[in-house]
């Protein structure tokens, strides 16, 4: 089938090499110049594990195309809708960027084409778009939602292998060119569910606020560990045997980021807003995510007594999580800032993010010359340094040489914030360990 897909984001990219990979004939769209150039080369604008491999592989078998012009949708049976849905400051998404790609579609649309919007989009939208298309064209279309349920860092697995496949559209047609699509991926039992587009808008942003609650749950468990006592180890292994509560996301971190989690708490905390029936755990559970931030450089702080100037802090990890670059809304940000703020001098390392880190914080110009310095190297990140704080669970972070880091550092002082390392064994060798819930 040829198809379309507009936007070569995270989603989009994932989305169209996937779909090349099995044998569909697609053409990415997107109006970044520099991107889509990068693209034909076969080099990804993004770090995914095992993109860039499949993007080059099927550049070559002609399957795959990159364009800043959208005229293969013309020839096209579908196109998906792949464009970004940022927060506004009021928290609701920012749909310009659909409509602007949907007015590219109607320009050149044939009878019958599939529409399918696989951005995020708020519960309603796909009426206002069908409408909206509909007022400008007398050509038959099909509208459906596609929602993406992708974990950055294996997104090529969850695409290839997903655990479902939702398609919204009321459309018997549609759903049936829908299912061929994604035939190949769902061969193995793993199910499609048909269901109306409001109900496939809104599965889409409770299944990530559901759970982005799951880990400001388990981090304010954590910090009433702090407080008690308790390990948070040992709870979370007593709870979590539950198959009704399950193993995943239930982690102890520095906060929920990436360019998902956030947006979509935002956005459906706005909508239910709009429609007069608040959603009090939603909120809650992104002012949790907020204050973990803070609490992380209170942890910090409180150790040094409040006397923050002049310490050098190393941080391994500004990604928002491990195996991608992507820095939004990464909780590192916040961090620095506070470390900064207090005078500390920040230092860090992170195997992919560190390029993205770096230009963010500077086009935030809040630091003084020196006082932000990036490495190039895990243990030379530690040299020198008062204090070493882990923020993102790199693998190569989780089996560090301690005895070479103690030799390298100022000071023997860990903040373990993802909890990966053996602390009693390392306060038995001269560490000062702090972790999440661990004392």
């Amino acid at each position: 089938m040829k198809i379309s897909i507009v936007g070569t984001g995270y989603v989009g990219l994932v989305s169209g090499t996937c779909f090349a990979e099995i044998g569909h004939q697609v053409d990415c769209i997107d109006i970044d110049k520099k991107k889509i150039a990068l693209l034909k080369d076969g080099i990804s604008p993004i770090y995914e594990p095992g993109l860039e491999e499949l993007l080059k592989k099927n550049i070559q078998a002609g399957r795959l195309s990159f364009s800043t012009g959208f005229d293969s949708i013309a020839s096209s049976s579908a196109v998906f809708l792949a464009v970004g849905t940022p927060s506004q400051e009021d928290g609701s998404a920012d749909l310009k960027y659909l409509y602007s790609a949907v007015d590219q579609i109607i320009e050149r649309m044939a009878d019958g084409l599939v529409v399918v919007i696989k951005s995020t989009v708020p519960v309603g939208t796909a009426a206002k778009v069908h409408e909206y298309i509909r007022s400008r064209t007398t050509k038959p279309f099909h509208l459906v939602n596609n929602p993406e349920f992708l974990k950055e860092g294996a997104a090529i697995n969850d695409f290839m292998r997903p655990d479902r496949i939702v398609i919204g559209t009321s459309d018997t047609e549609a759903a049936e060119v829908m299912k061929e699509l994604y035939a190949p991926f769902v061969r193995q039992g793993h199910p499609i569910y048909t269901m109306s587009n409001l109900s496939a808008e809104m599965t889409k942003y409770a299944a990530n606020c559901f759970l982005a609650t799951k880990i400001s749950f388990i981090n304010e468990i954590a910090k009433l560990c702090d407080a008690t006592g308790a390990n948070i180890d040992e709870v979370r292994q007593g709870i979590t045997s539950d198959q009704r509560i399950g193993k995943h996301f239930l982690y102890p971190s520095p906060g929920y980021g990436g360019s998902c989690f956030p947006k979509d708490v935002k956005a459906l905390i706005k909508t239910a807003q709009e429609y007069d029936s608040p959603l009090r755990l939603i909120e809650c559970t992104e002012e949790v995510n907020q204050e973990q931030r803070e609490y992380v450089f209170q942890k910090i702080n409180r150790h040094f007594q409040g006397q923050l100037k002049g310490k050098r802090i190393a941080l391994w990890g500004v990604a928002f999580k491990a195996n991608t670059d992507d820095i939004r809304e990464t909780s590192a940000i916040r961090i620095t800032q506070r470390l900064l703020e207090a005078g500390a001098q920040v230092r860090f390392f992170d195997p992919e993010a560190s390029d993205n880190f770096w230009n963010h914080m500077q086009s935030l110009g809040l630091q003084e010359p020196d006082q932000l310095q990036r490495c190039e190297e895990m243990y030379s990140c530690a040299e020198g340094a008062d204090a070493l704080v882990l923020l993102t669970e790199w693998r190569e972070f989780q089996s560090p040489d301690f005895n070479q880091l103690k030799d390298k550092m100022q000071t023997p002082l860990l903040f373990d914030m993802r909890n990966l390392y053996p602390y009693q064994k390392l306060e038995s060798s001269g560490w000062t360990y702090f972790g999440l819930g661990r004392q």
